[in-house]
């Protein structure tokens, strides 16, 4: 199975897609991580490298028969459609999930007070995340929404896992 998260920076995308990665021992595999990686060996210029990068890892992933929980904003249908494709041409089923954070002011907050776990990333700033907001594509089809407006991350924890027993 490929649970594709998809979300702005900052909503708690990346806290839910850990937490269920480990929750079911799959591969975890984030985009930040892999596009920092190859910033820090020396490409200015990213591109679509760290999503192309990521749908072979799902791929040899998938194909071994591990679940895979794949993290990144996934702003558009170019990037969901792909991934799906991932999922199929691997012979595995997929689950789209998006986060969101219906409150604004918490959005900003964690936005601009959140510390990076990963060596050498800079975190967006508001406006860079009102920016993607400004592309992030309205989804259509079947998908599960996770709102992780509120203060107890385990509240956003038990709505994923009930959101995801009910969609099986």
């Amino acid at each position: 199975m490929l649970y594709i998260f998809s979300g702005l920076p900052g909503v708690g995308k990346s806290h839910l897609a850990k937490f269920l990665a480990e929750r079911i021992s799959a591969t975890y595999i984030r985009i930040d991580t892999i596009e920092q990686s190859l910033k820090n060996a020396g490409l200015t210029a990213v591109g679509p490298i760290g999503y192309l990068v990521a749908y072979d890892l799902a791929a040899d992933n998938l194909r071994l028969g591990k679940n895979v929980v794949a993290d990144s904003v996934n702003p558009i249908s170019k990037t969901r459609n792909a991934w799906e494709e991932v999922a199929t041409t691997s012979s595995a089923d997929f689950i789209n999930i998006q986060i969101i954070c219906s409150n604004e002011s918490e959005h900003r907050t964690r936005v601009e007070t959140r510390i990076s776990e990963i060596r050498g990333h800079v975190q967006p700033t508001w406006n860079e995340v009102l920016d993607k907001k400004r592309e992030y594509e309205s989804w259509s089809g079947n998908i599960i929404t996770i709102d992780t407006a509120g203060p107890e991350r385990e509240q956003s924890e038990n709505a994923l896992v009930a959101a995801l027993e009910k969609f099986r």
